[in-house]
């Protein structure tokens, strides 16, 4: 047995975990557990550095999980856009794998709680019908790995998954979502960078929250995968008291950068059931969107998202940068709130469809919609490209 499986089997999971580690009531630590199952093991345990800490509010249940039940079980309707079991359809070009239940944290804001942990929700019985949807729909070119988390898989299985959509030839990329980086470093060896290195191109989303995640191990960990050439992303929720705060986000940003950890998004929490208490405003994601932009790299900012209730995605939402726009100029400020004007030109074939204004008052941003032209068509493209002679 490998450490990290070790050290999955010694986690706090049980009610009797709850009362001794925590000095919970033994009723509340019932009707937590069996509401969203428990799971903090000894790596993510040690992080804790006091009651109520960043670490502690997104691993440690509590009891207003209990009350926050004006949400949705599935806010993304993601099972509405699942065809086959394991798979979920939304966008054109790319679909979402399930590929196990399990995690190595379960994190108490999870927005697939109604799924992760039960074997029977997400099944590897579901393989072969999202291994045959997947081969059927040659739109799809992108799959995103996730569960669970797919590192909780052996690296055999784990192998079997790639070697099988590898043999798939319209899927050009790979990606794995998993939070093993941040919250069990351990899992990343040596041998399953080797593997994962036979199967390029794999790219890595993971997901940490709060600067104290960024340790020797969780560092040691991204690098690793970044030297097996895989690059590495983060999505990052934003959450209440764990890190609603733009110096913090600041400094967890600029210390992914230097662990090879490119920022790629930051959520608004979901409108889940069981986490409704972990939501902030939307103005909170603004000003820290605010703090970064040109205080910062541009390799540190994220894009800014809400992944859309109902199922309509990932949007993205951004200051108001745009005080004024007609067909001869643009007037923008910038991060310092200075304002500069960068003149227009007329697109004589637009590809798009036409923007019509709305409102066009200065000091205001715009709001547009888009008219749908009669047709939009995308140029086709050339059959004998020019040869070009050599130097």
């Amino acid at each position: 047995m490998e450490l990290w499986q070790q050290m999955i089997r010694d986690s706090v999971h049980t009610v009797d975990h709850l009362v001794e580690k925590f000095e919970m009531d033994r009723g509340e630590a019932e009707r937590l557990n069996e509401f969203f199952q428990v799971r903090i093991n000894p790596y993510y345990l040690s992080l804790i550095r006091s009651k109520n800490d960043p670490i502690w509010l997104q691993c440690v249940p509590n009891i207003k999980e209990l009350h926050d039940f004006d949400a949705s079980d599935d806010p993304l309707m993601e099972d509405a856009m699942s065809p086959v079991p394991n798979i979920t359809h939304r966008y054109p070009d790319r679909a979402l794998f399930l590929t196990t239940s399990q995690c190595g944290l379960y994190c108490r804001f999870c927005t697939r709680k109604r799924k992760v942990g039960n074997s029977e929700k997400i099944s590897m019985k579901g393989l072969e019908a999202a291994f045959k949807y997947l081969e059927k729909h040659t739109e799809i070119r992108d799959v995103i790995m996730s569960g669970g988390d797919p590192l909780m898989l052996t690296d055999m299985m784990l192998e079997k998954i790639l070697k099988r959509l590898r043999l798939i030839p319209h899927i050009e990329i790979i990606r794995i979502g998993t939070k093993m980086p941040c919250v069990l470093p351990q899992r990343i060896t040596p041998k399953l960078v080797d593997m994962l290195k036979k199967y390029h191109p794999i790219y890595i989303n993971t997901h940490f929250n709060h600067p104290w995640e960024i340790t020797e191990e969780s560092s040691k960990a991204c690098q690793m995968l970044a030297d097996a050439g895989c690059p590495v992303g983060n999505q990052m929720v934003l959450m209440k008291g764990v890190n609603d705060n733009p110096f913090v986000v600041k400094e967890l940003m600029q210390k992914l950068l230097k662990i090879r950890v490119r920022p790629y998004y930051i959520y608004m929490a979901d409108e889940t059931k069981g986490a409704n208490h972990f939501r902030t405003s939307i103005s909170k994601g603004l000003e820290i969107i605010e703090h970064l932009r040109g205080w910062t790299s541009g390799l540190a900012v994220p894009h800014f998202v809400i992944d859309a209730p109902g199922g309509g995605g990932k949007i993205p939402i951004l200051p108001n940068y745009v005080l004024h726009l007609d067909d001869e100029k643009i007037v923008l400020r910038n991060y310092q709130h200075k304002v500069y004007t960068y003149k227009n030109v007329e697109e004589e074939n637009p590809v798009l469809p036409a923007v019509k204004k709305k409102q066009n008052q200065p000091g205001r941003a715009i709001v547009r919609e888009l008219t749908a032209p009669e047709a939009v068509t995308t140029p086709e493209p050339r059959k004998n490209p020019p040869v070009l002679a050599e130097a």
